[in-house]
């Protein structure tokens, strides 16, 4: 499962899909942003930027690593990187991640970014996580 979340750019998909060659390459993905702490990391192709952010889907992560996170796709989305969000099953901390690293992007506020990445989508975004980004969100827009 992977569905464009923002204009062809930005994707979000389930660890599956992170791991599917044939799918990264059938939708021309150009980096893969991997949050799936439960799956181990992918193997794909020497042309596909891989960036992998093992996080929960709680209030545990740690703060230094949800920042990498969202700047790294925040980076991959100003540079202009075709990129895949993944993580176990693509409705909770892809949404989340890619909803703060969008609202940064845009500048559209966080809880409107994560209601059009989850728009028309399964999605089960877990508070606790949710609440760590808030967070660090802020940090993060205050310092771009």
């Amino acid at each position: 499962m992977i569905r464009d979340v923002f204009d062809g750019l930005l994707f979000v998909g389930d660890a599956l899909a992170a791991r599917d060659r044939k799918q990264i390459y059938d939708h021309s993905l150009e980096a893969v942003l991997d949050l799936a702490a439960n799956e181990p990391p992918a193997v794909l192709g020497r042309d596909i930027i891989y960036c992998r952010y093992p996080l929960t889907d709680d209030e545990s992560n740690d703060d230094r690593i949800l920042v990498l996170a969202i700047e790294c796709l925040e980076s991959l989305l100003r540079n202009k990187y075709r990129t895949l969000v993944a993580c176990g099953a693509g409705m909770s901390r892809s949404v989340v991640i890619a909803a703060s690293a969008l609202s940064i992007r845009t500048d559209v506020p966080l809880d409107l970014a994560l209601k059009n990445v989850t728009m028309d989508a399964p999605r089960d975004v877990s508070p606790g996580l949710f609440k760590s980004v808030i967070r660090v969100h802020k940090q993060i827009a205050n310092k771009i």
